[in-house]
């Protein structure tokens, strides 16, 4: 990869980065900060679902676009309109004001990641591809790592100062790449026309990675159903403070960090995209029914630490399987895949809070039962791709 390449690959694993740890950031701080609107359980599920709903609508109109016009201005445009709703959700006095400032993060996060998938396949080769998705996952993961100790912390201050913290680096991270991030020519000359969903969604049932695609779906609502009440779950069962959480989901992403830092890509060619996808499939259902089983805080951080291993291992698999498939259309597949992936997490969390306020055990339940169809649904595929090979 030429020198210019790895300076702008440090720069989107940056971004990826602060818009992660924006994310992750607020965890902890979530259910205390509910409480003074009289929210809980089933509202923080919504807001989740909200964020995925608006990345659901968007990232094909991202992706699209970032073939027709290229990836820095958009990738710019979604940072710092990330920034300016997280600020805005700190200001927030009704909760009203919280779904609209969380359907604006989910704007901006459409218009930060498909671009930033789609500028990797860029600046990438074939055989680069892999090791350069396994570095921008262990972007996500490390953001997601570092966010909730963040946001731990940071409500010592106030429960509003991590929302405004998060915001500045969002915006911060806009400016830089406004600055530094190298514009760059799209691959494809004759992008798609029209940015309608329908038209989009239509257009992706005959894609050739059109299962790929339900993958992600099918296993973003499994794993969102985990993510969107695990703060709620821990808070309620055993009265885990927020730097308890802080400190769970930490660990958890410090290991997931180090596997996709040091060891994806020697995983990928080892064994190939496919089996990581499935073995993560395997691990990540067993261990999310093991949560229902365990009591002492260290056995807790040890079920969810292998938990969120797992979980790290599939998602690149997944985008780097995509990316390869999808050829001269980077931008349309990363639109896709992060629309399906949206859909998923929409649907996951608004389905999670409303179980979790009938029975806090039952999210769990059912995320389990929907990873081992995920897992079922990819095995069928991959032999049925192995035979037609």
């Amino acid at each position: 990869m030429k020198s210019s390449n790895k300076l702008a690959l440090i720069l989107l694993m940056f971004n990826m980065f602060i818009t992660m740890s924006a994310v992750g950031l607020i965890i902890p701080v979530m259910p205390t900060y509910l409480k003074l609107f009289g929210a809980a359980g089933q509202v923080l599920g919504f807001l989740i679902a909200i964020i995925a709903f608006a990345q659901f609508l968007f990232s094909p109109i991202a992706g699209n676009l970032s073939d027709k016009i290229g990836r820095k201005r958009l990738i710019v445009f979604g940072l710092i309109l990330n920034g300016i709703a997280q600020i805005s959700f700190g200001l927030s006095t009704e909760l009203w004001m919280l779904f609209v400032c969380r359907f604006l993060t989910g704007v901006g996060s459409a218009f930060i990641v498909p671009p930033i998938m789609a500028y990797v396949a860029d600046i990438t080769t074939i055989d680069e591809r892999g090791k350069a998705m396994g570095q921008i996952g262990a972007a996500i993961s490390l953001g997601f790592m570092i966010g909730p100790g963040i946001g731990g912390f940071l409500s010592n201050v106030s429960l509003h100062f991590p929302f405004y913290f998060a915001g500045s680096a969002s915006i911060l991270a806009g400016v830089l790449s406004l600055i530094l991030l190298p514009a760059t020519k799209p691959i494809i000359q004759n992008a798609v026309k029209g940015d309608n969903i329908f038209k989009q969604l239509t257009r992706s049932f005959h894609a050739s990675y059109f299962v790929l695609l339900i993958v992600v779906f099918v296993f973003s609502f499994g794993i969102s159903n985990f993510q969107a009440t695990l703060s709620m779950f821990l808070t309620y069962k055993f009265a885990y403070t927020a730097t308890d959480i802080a400190i769970l989901m930490t660990v958890g992403g410090f290991v997931g960090v180090i596997v996709q830092g040091f060891a994806l890509n020697k995983l990928f060619k080892k064994f190939g995209e496919m089996k990581i996808i499935l073995f993560g499939l395997a691990v990540a259902s067993i261990s999310m029914l093991g949560i229902l089983f365990v009591s002492g805080f260290f056995i807790m951080l040890l079920v969810a630490t292998i938990f969120s291993t797992a979980t790290t291992l599939i998602r690149p698999a997944v985008n780097t399987l995509i990316s390869k498939t999808a050829g001269n259309e980077q931008g349309f597949a990363a639109g896709m895949n992060n629309a399906y992936m949206s859909l998923g997490n929409m649907i996951g969390p608004a389905l999670a809070g409303i179980l979790f306020d009938w029975n806090m055990n039952s999210p769990y339940v059912f995320g389990t039962i929907i990873l081992v169809s995920c897992f079922s649904l990819t095995a069928i595929w991959s032999k049925k791709k192995a035979t037609l090979a």
